[in-house]
């Protein structure tokens, strides 16, 4: 190094050598560069790379620290949608028995599969094609065909967009479970749909949860509370869970002693320490939603009892649910309690069955009608109702599963079933924006692949997020110094097609 370089000179050779601590005594600045590996070295090439406008620099990050609340927001653009309703189908519905009639094989049946096939269970594999046992129908003035095992969805085919083209490119439940809820396959820990719905819009009741889950007496559905989970935004955006049963939510009620002003009293003196040490505490999200649910559970002690009480529906609307029937009258019974809450401003509603029910490895002809007779009639209820009442136009009802089935058996004789399939599958929509009696996208002949206008789940949400005004490139929520979205990125459209 030349002793008469210019300052600007000795900074560049520190940003490319990276040399960083302080000359010994009598050492040559050469000596002083070529000792050092952090520091000086790491400052200059910094500097270096801003004079040369090439150091990244995070884009819109706040610089205040935000602060969150449920008070309704309006949408950068207009909403045909305020709110959904949807019913998860855990373990993967099997599209060719229900939804989606492939005549090629029911001709074929018992024949082997010529394609290649990706199995979860190969120790009951088989390439032998297995037929639909059930007729199919066509249905309404759209002529949609459905099975005889929804007889019920077939009387609401007119108002309802029947996608035939899913596809997760995975066949594992949780992998895919993740990519419908949250926007990558398997990850865990971020926001679901819900999330970041109300994150957006906030609610337009005070006195209820904006995103509330009805789970199953028999249990969570698989991955458990990921269905439902905030990820790392505040805990005020995750589900609120409802419980199976009767009293739905515990403890509405103040003992006796302390109803009236007195428990106002208590409540109003609560609220000032709350909100004092919040100040003390500022940004802390765990505290700001702990303090939330506080004030929202006195307000729900009377909105959510009025909301949960179905003895002011009628008989006639009792029976449209199939609450007259031991076999409907459970998920019934939540459907109903999911119309009461979006005609109260609820945003985000979950209705899950426990475990995986359609999940048809094993004796596919007894398990497949029940799981169907068990929820067909209320799901059309609910569409059902909601239009009659003038709701269903700005309430999506969801209908699906992660995952289909395969055209093969999986099995044989009276055990046979059909095993995993996330290259092709029905899911259903209605209201909302969505256009009504009309059937999208296409599996091939034999129901194993998306072909034709295929649509995956990042598609599924960045479509319902434009039927609520949001934009997926654009509703962004800073975590750890980046810009997050619920698409991640990735590519996904917006399914112009079956919007009304």
């Amino acid at each position: 190094m030349s002793i008469n370089e210019e300052p600007t000179d000795i900074t560049r050779r520190a940003a490319l050598t990276g040399k960083t601590s302080l000359p010994q005594q009598g050492s040559s600045r050469r000596q002083f560069l070529a000792q050092n590996a952090l520091g000086i070295g790491t400052v200059a090439l910094a500097w270096l790379l801003q004079q040369e406008q090439l150091l990244a620099v995070p884009k819109k990050i706040p610089q205040t620290r935000p602060t969150f609340d449920l008070k309704p927001k309006a949408p950068p653009a207009t909403p045909r949608a305020k709110s959904v309703i949807s019913l998860f189908m855990h373990g993967g519905p099997s599209h060719v028995d229900l939804t989606d009639p492939k005549p090629e094989l029911s001709k074929r049946d018992g024949s082997d599969y010529s394609g290649e096939i990706v199995y979860s269970f190969v120790n009951r594999a088989s390439k032998k094609l297995l037929g639909s046992p059930w007729k199919f129908a066509k249905h309404g003035k759209c002529g949609t065909e459905i099975s005889e095992l929804m007889p019920h969805l077939a009387s609401i085919v007119d108002d309802v967009c029947l996608i035939r083209s899913m596809h997760t490119g995975h066949n594992g439940h949780e992998v895919s479970i993740r990519y419908f809820h949250s926007g990558l396959p398997a990850v865990t820990g971020r926001p679901t749909l819900g999330s970041w719905l109300t994150y957006a819009l906030g609610c337009e009741s005070q006195n209820l949860p904006a995103y509330m889950v009805l789970v199953d007496p028999g249990g969570h559905p698989v991955d458990g509370v990921n269905n439902w989970s905030s990820g790392w935004m505040p805990p005020l955006f995750q589900g609120t869970v409802l419980r199976p049963k009767e009293p739905r939510i515990l403890n509405l009620d103040p003992p006796q002693a302390l109803r009236g002003d007195l428990q106002r009293q208590n409540l109003d003196l609560l609220q000032d320490l709350n909100r004092a040490h919040l100040a003390a505490h500022p940004g802390e999200a765990d505290l700001e939603a702990r303090i939330a649910s506080y004030e929202l559970a006195a307000a729900m002690q009377t909105a959510a009892k009025e909301a949960l009480d179905i003895s002011q529906e009628t008989e006639a609307t009792h029976r449209l649910y199939g609450l007259d029937d031991p076999k409907t009258k459970e998920y019934g019974t939540r459907c109903l309690i999911a119309r009461r809450l979006v005609e109260r401003g609820v945003r985000f509603v979950q209705l899950f069955l426990g475990g995986q029910p359609w999940d048809n490895h094993t004796n596919i002809r007894g398990t497949l009608p029940e799981i169907c007779h068990r929820t067909d009639k209320p799901a059309a209820a609910l569409v059902m109702d909601l239009k009659q009442r003038g709701m269903l136009d700005s309430t999506l009802v969801h209908w699906g599963g992660e995952i289909g089935r395969l055209p093969v058996t999986e099995g044989s004789g009276d055990t046979v079933g059909r095993d995993h399939n996330g290259q092709g599958f029905s899911t259903w929509l209605a209201g909302g924006g969505i256009k009504p009696g009309m059937t999208y996208g296409e599996t091939d002949e034999f129901g194993h692949k998306a072909v034709t206008n295929v649509v995956n789940p990042n598609d599924y949400q960045a479509t319902l997020l434009h039927l609520f005004g949001l934009d997926h490139t654009q509703l962004v929520y800073h975590h750890n110094g980046q810009e997050q979205r619920l698409t991640d990125g990735r590519p996904a459209r917006i399914v112009q097609e079956v919007l009304a």
